[in-house]
């Protein structure tokens, strides 16, 4: 079993949390003081630092002009010393071109001398070119004259080429008839072959069965009953005669469009 608490331990208590509350109070506002105090140095420090990169960009754009006058400079004596240097040179180059100047008159002199000279030589070369004009006109003309002996001879071979052409495929279309007309043909001998066949064995029999069965007329011819019979039998040999007359005419008629398909007929 739990031990109730006496009342004076509950006062003692009670006053124990309000001194705890008290403290809570007061380090929560020593807190926040000193959250103020670290705001205003951040802002201090930043407000510093601002300060410090302003200053080295000024220090820097300084350098940077030094450095920049420092290379003018430098470029200026370069120049100074190139143009004295270029004075020099152009003092040599005035000496030399004087001296040049009376080579050039002295080769002028000779010149003039090559020149009569080479236009006595073109005089001659013009005369000796008239007669060379002349003779390449008289070759053109020769060379017309072959081509146009050439031509006539290239329109000769292209229309004997042409005329080859045309007998080669005529002579392959009559070869390809010669090949439909033999196929025809061999189909035309079978069928001839077939009808023979057919002729011997289709009507050879019904013939003699008329033949036979006529002659047993005379037999029978006081026996009705025979004789009805021997009738009926001349009329089915002449009934497979009429038949085998309509498969054979039938057969032609195939035979004769089977021709006409090919050309041949």
């Amino acid at each position: 079993m739990k031990k109730k608490p006496m009342p004076g331990d509950i006062a003692i208590r009670g006053k124990e949390l309000v001194f705890q509350n008290q403290e809570k109070k007061k380090r929560a506002e020593e807190l926040i003081i000193a959250d103020t105090e670290k705001g205003k140095r951040a802002a201090e420090l930043i407000i510093a630092n601002k300060e410090l990169l302003f200053q080295n960009a000024e220090k820097e754009k300084r350098a940077a002009e030094l450095i920049i006058a420092n290379n003018e400079l430098a470029f200026q004596n370069e120049e100074k010393e190139k143009r004295a240097a270029e004075l020099v040179i152009a003092n040599k180059e005035l000496a030399f071109q004087n001296e040049e100047k009376e080579k050039r008159a002295a080769e002028l002199i000779i010149a003039n001398k090559e020149l009569i000279f080479q236009n006595q030589e073109k005089e001659k070369r013009a005369a000796e070119l008239i007669i060379a004009n002349k003779e390449l006109v008289f070759q053109n003309g020769e060379k017309g004259m072959r081509a146009a002996e050439l031509i006539i001879a290239n329109k000769e071979l292209l229309f004997q080429n042409e005329e080859k052409e045309k007998r080669s495929t005529e002579l392959n279309t009559a070869y390809v008839k010669i090949k439909k007309a033999e196929g025809f043909l061999k189909e035309y001998i079978n069928g001839l072959e077939e009808m023979m066949f057919m002729t011997h064995h289709k009507v050879r029999q019904p013939v003699a069965n008329i033949l036979g069965l006529s002659n047993m007329l005379d037999q029978y011819i006081t026996a009705p009953i025979t004789l009805k019979k021997v009738v009926d039998y001349i009329k089915s040999s002449a009934i497979d005669l009429d038949c085998f007359t309509k498969e054979l005419t039938t057969f032609i008629e195939e035979l004769e469009q089977k021709g006409k398909a090919k050309h041949i007929l």
